[in-house]
């Protein structure tokens, strides 16, 4: 899978989120690291709505700022998660294409549980009209 990263503060965590993503074998193509958080967030949805990434990756202190910045570009659906099932109910239910996650809080481990939950679960079929709504 290709996946798009981006975080506004390059850190212990956001090291290991990288080495696991190229661990697992996604083709990781780092779109800003040390930019503004809002720059981070609008880069990697860019990536993942024009189709140069499957899925996105981003980080800033909270994870707030991101998810809102990626948001902002149409046909990104952000999912700002602290656990592993949030991860996985946001790509089941929600379709979520990003993942945003707060460095401030983030284990490197917890990390690694919501990237697994996240690049593993396909969204359920049934749930297509209610993301349509979204469009």
């Amino acid at each position: 899978m290709r996946i798009a990263f981006g975080t506004d503060e390059a850190t212990e965590l956001t090291a290991a989120i990288k080495d696991e993503l190229q661990k697992q074998g996604h083709v990781l193509e780092v779109v800003g690291e040390g930019d503004p958080w809002p720059d981070v967030g609008r880069r990697v949805g860019e990536a993942v709505a024009s189709g140069a990434a499957d899925r996105g990756v981003v980080c800033c202190w909270t994870g707030t700022g991101v998810s809102i910045a990626a948001n902002k570009v149409d046909g990104v659906r952000a999912a700002l998660c602290t656990d592993a099932e949030t991860a996985r109910g946001a790509r089941r239910w929600n379709d979520a294409n990003v993942l945003a996650m707060g460095l401030r809080l983030t284990s490197a481990q917890s990390a690694r549980e919501m990237l697994d939950a996240f690049l593993g679960t396909d969204a359920e079929a049934g749930e297509q009209n209610e993301i349509a709504k979204l469009r």
